[in-house]
């Protein structure tokens, strides 16, 4: 008698990797965007994602901007070319930099060649409800956050800086070499945030603020 065998999990593509790690970034740039008070939380509204709440947001001129950034981000992550992405919060008034939130991209390491003597055979395709619950962990670490960082009374701005390398194909007339909104050692704390990962990339998250201690 024939017997079913269950199917076999596909391992995530470069493309389909290269969007979910996109539509992560869109949905942490708005969550910092409301729990920091960037945005007037009025400007966002709630929608269900990763199997839980998020707030997004609903001013037209940010959701253009979000965007037109995430779609180059995109291109960049297909050709390999992005290895950080930052979100920098900015008092608007001093210009200073009051929080940097630091994305890490790093491309997942390929099994070794399993044709070699003594190699152990590669682990299975990580499956996409695991890499959304590391997501959803990682959003709500970001709204944990707010309980910790020191409250920012002044009216702010943002600012999001990608890291490339040298070949990647930047567009003149939508990008340009900036300041990367430091800030100073001896006035800065960071925290370590969790991490995610497709078979394809690795998101390492950090914030890092302003303390004057």
């Amino acid at each position: 008698m024939a017997t079913s065998q269950a199917p076999t999990r596909q391992a995530i593509t470069l493309k389909g990797s290269t969007n979910l790690v996109t539509e992560f970034f869109k949905y942490a740039a708005n969550t910092i965007l409301f729990q920091r008070g960037v945005y007037p939380s009025d400007d966002f509204h709630m929608v269900k994602k990763y199997g839980q709440t998020v707030l997004v947001t609903q001013d037209l001129a940010l959701e253009n901007y979000l965007d037109r950034i995430l779609k180059q981000v995109n291109k960049w992550l297909l050709t390999g070319s992005v290895t950080q992405l930052v979100l920098a919060i900015i008092s608007k008034d001093t210009r200073l930099p009051l929080e940097r939130w630091v994305f890490d991209v790093n491309l997942v390491e390929p099994p070794a060649d399993s044709t070699a003597p003594y190699v152990c055979p590669p682990p299975p395709p990580k499956p996409e409800t695991e890499i959304q619950a590391e997501i959803r962990y990682i959003l709500k670490q970001i709204v944990s956050t707010v309980t910790f960082l020191p409250i920012i009374d002044d009216p702010t701005v943002f600012n999001i800086l990608a890291y490339t390398h040298d070949s990647a194909d930047v567009p003149a007339d939508e990008w340009v070499d900036t300041d990367p909104l430091a800030i100073e050692a001896s006035k800065s704390q960071q925290v370590k945030l969790r991490s995610f990962s497709t078979d394809v990339h690795r998101i390492e998250a950090m914030v890092a603020y302003r303390y004057e201690g």
